[in-house]
């Protein structure tokens, strides 16, 4: 799947020879599809949601608005054509600290309760996503809890 995603970057991003920037826009995508997938869980992805999402891959990988928007673009691609999240929480758990996981479920947390409500679909498919990177229960709840206290 790793090969996949690299392969669908090349076609939609400038060609790049260097194999550590295909990892790291490949590890780019695969948050972004997460994000985009705990988005779309409540029906579709909305303007502001896909706004957000873009903040936070600009934020997290320290890349140009342009550049995130473009990672955010094949990110959709990429999680309209797969039919399970593992791939992309493969690839995060073998590249990713354990801080990076959680920070990436915290940002998941940040999606879900953007529009001020958690359906129980979205709060299934962080859970899921947070067992898949082998985040610990407690810190799936602490980024529950972080961003309840931020809209309450």
């Amino acid at each position: 799947m790793i090969s996949t995603i690299q392969s669908l970057l090349r076609k939609h991003l400038p060609s790049n020879p260097d194999a550590g920037q295909d990892a790291e826009h490949a590890l780019q995508v695969a948050t972004a599809a997460l994000l985009m997938e705990v988005a779309a869980a409540d029906a579709d992805i909305s303007v502001a949601e896909y706004e957000q999402i873009k903040r936070i891959v600009e934020e997290i990988y320290a890349v140009s608005p342009n550049e995130a928007r473009e990672i955010c673009r094949v990110a959709e691609q990429q999680a309209d054509h797969v039919t399970s999240l593992f791939p992309f929480t493969r690839l995060i758990t073998s590249e990713c600290s354990l801080e990076d996981r959680i920070e990436i479920v915290h940002r998941l947390w940040e999606i879900t309760f953007l529009d001020g409500k958690v359906h129980a679909h979205e709060e299934h498919l962080v859970r899921k996503v947070a067992d898949l990177l082998y985040v610990p229960h407690s810190q799936f709840i602490r980024g529950k809890i972080r961003q309840q206290e931020d809209i309450g």
